[in-house]
């Protein structure tokens, strides 16, 4: 009884381990990130006006 409770953990902690890599870094088609263009406005020393560009990903 001992060894297939043993066997049987072993088993679903492999399965586990096995499975959750192979999920990282996949997209479907309801949760793509959202990227957008966001444009941010200071001013050097001279009072210079400087235009950043960043890229913003939700």
């Amino acid at each position: 009884m001992r060894t297939f409770v043993l066997t049987a953990a072993v088993a679903i902690i492999a399965a586990a381990s096995f499975a959750a890599p192979s999920q990282a870094g996949y997209y479907n088609d309801d949760c793509k990130p959202y990227c957008y263009v966001k444009k941010v406005r200071t001013y050097d020393y001279d009072g210079n006006l400087i235009v950043k560009k960043i890229r913003v990903c939700e």
